[in-house]
């Protein structure tokens, strides 16, 4: 091959590889990264929508749910919410045989619509009262958390126990639509 056509085939080949390198960092990469990115926020964005079609299927279950939770919480008077917990409390505690020393409550507010009503309780009585009522205080239709609990033993041979316990619950203000 001559010479002369062997520099214009060199020079031809360099152009293109220095035209494909060109090309992939100006154009082929970051229209790659776009690519993906793209692919990625669309896998995100239809995620979201089959998640929001699963929402709009269960609305009707997730209101009457709803509906169902607000019902059982306590009302909204601080004096009919304190009283509603006290006759619970004292039903709990009769059945049971727990002797109730100190019963304190105690209001959070969470904000515009919400607040907690907290009571802290004292009480004693064997081993099978204070499951009693525990077990009362779970399964109560009441909606109530149990915070904190202490049982300790007031006597040598743990006969005697004293119950220490915070426990809330969530009222929601009514709002008119």
């Amino acid at each position: 091959m001559a010479p002369e056509r062997r520099k214009q085939l060199l020079l031809a080949v360099a152009l293109m590889c220095m035209g494909a390198f060109a090309f992939d960092r100006l154009a082929l990469t970051p229209g790659l990264v776009v690519w993906n990115e793209r692919s990625a926020r669309i896998l995100e964005l239809e995620k979201n929508i089959a998640e929001s079609d699963g929402l709009l299927q269960r609305e009707t279950a997730l209101k009457e749910r709803w509906e169902s939770m607000k019902g059982r919480s306590l009302p909204a008077r601080v004096s009919d919410a304190e009283s509603t917990v006290l006759q619970s409390v004292g039903r709990w505690a009769g059945d049971s045989g727990l002797s109730v020393t100190s019963l304190k409550p105690r209001w959070n507010r969470l904000g515009p619509m919400a607040q907690t009503l907290e009571f802290q309780l004292e009480g004693s009585g064997n081993m099978e009262s204070v499951a009693k009522f525990l077990y009362a205080l779970e399964t109560d239709p009441l909606p109530l958390k149990v915070e904190d609990m202490l049982i300790s033993a007031q006597d040598d041979q743990g006969d005697r126990l004293v119950l220490s316990a915070r426990f809330s619950d969530l009222v929601l203000e009514e709002t008119s639509p």
